[in-house]
């Protein structure tokens, strides 16, 4: 059995796949729902966060939800991750939540309990973070645990930054030079030592040491807002981006949206990437993920609900005939995950 997870305006979005048939039901329905991430190491237990409700959690891969963001100081939960490198009390993975305004928390025991990374908000480049719609506060954008790392630990910040912690959020390096910062989305990669991917509002980065230094890699791109961001499961060196030209024309709604999907492997030059996607008039940035057990394989959620899958590393693309329920919110994905169970 495939799961798909995706985040919409008004709930989560859980597609199945049964008998060669896609079928997508709602939960968390009504709430602003903005993040989530499966525990790898018991993908059947999965996170949300909300904008203004907090952390949530269902242990029975979607289908029900309890609330566990006691202990949160804040309700606008903006991004959650779940480390693969790091056990909790329970043999689960250790669990990640950052909020607006930018703190970070960790828990042990599944969200029952939880506890402040508080040096992460003593950095000196704290007092300039700022992100533009909202100039008077700023966010916990994307938590990337390293899976290969225990105890290292990549945040970004919109607008702030990539900071680093090499031991588990207890204390905290400074963003690092080259390093964008309107960070957007962050990854690591089981197969990839030291390897980091961020996407953001001024470009793409990597870094080749582990979050020491940081590389621009921008040739061949004419859109330089990044947005989504996914790498091949089976091949570290290719990668796909969604991408506009900013952040108006990736966020605005689908009348005036503009955006393309972008794709780089073996080292060369970034080339889009549309063949089967709709757009790029009318089409907003999409959520971008991979599946651990399809390498070659990319998922896209776009702004409507629509799924897209490539069989080709990202060369090409094919819609997902997904069975909708009737009168149910499909709005703009922040971001998208793939997992198996089962398989």
């Amino acid at each position: 059995m495939a799961l798909i997870y995706l985040t919409t305006g008004g709930g989560l979005a859980v597609i199945c796949q049964r008998d060669g048939e896609w079928r997508a039901e709602v939960r968390l329905q009504g709430l602003p729902v903005y993040c989530e991430d499966a525990d790898p190491l018991r993908p059947e237990r999965v996170y949300c966060g909300t904008f203004g409700r907090g952390l949530w959690r269902s242990d029975d891969a979607g289908d029900s939800w309890r609330s566990v963001g006691e202990g949160i100081t804040y309700p606008e939960v903006m991004a959650v991750a779940v480390s693969a490198a790091e056990r909790g009390k329970d043999g689960s993975g250790v669990v990640y939540a950052g909020t607006e305004p930018s703190a970070l928390f960790r828990s042990e025991d599944g969200g029952d309990s939880w506890d402040e990374c508080r040096t992460l908000r003593e950095l000196p480049s704290a007092p300039t973070w700022s992100f533009p719609p909202r100039p008077w506060t700023h966010h916990v954008r994307w938590i990337a645990p390293d899976p290969l790392v225990a105890g290292r630990l990549f945040v970004g910040i919109e607008l702030g930054g990539v900071m680093r912690s090499l031991d588990a959020g207890r204390t905290w390096e400074d963003r690092k030079p080259n390093g964008q910062h309107d960070a957007h989305h962050l990854r690591c990669h089981p197969h990839a030592t030291d390897r980091i991917y961020e996407t953001a509002g001024g470009g793409y980065a990597e870094s080749h040491d582990g979050g020491a230094s940081w590389l621009l890699l921008d040739e061949g791109l004419r859109h330089h807002y990044m947005w989504g961001l996914a790498v091949d499961p089976g091949d570290p060196d290719t990668v796909v981006v969604s991408a506009a030209r900013g952040p108006r024309e990736a966020h605005a709604p689908l009348t005036m949206a503009e955006s393309t999907v972008y794709r780089k492997t073996g080292g060369q030059p970034w080339t889009e990437s549309r063949e089967g996607l709709p757009g790029p008039r009318g089409f907003g940035v999409c959520g971008l993920a991979s599946n651990p057990a399809e390498p070659g394989v990319f998922y896209a959620g776009t702004r409507d609900g629509g799924v897209f899958r490539s069989p080709d590393a990202g060369l090409s693309w094919e819609a997902l005939n997904i069975t909708w329920p009737e009168e149910q919110p499909r709005e703009s994905p922040h971001a998208a995950t793939v997992l198996a169970i089962g398989i």
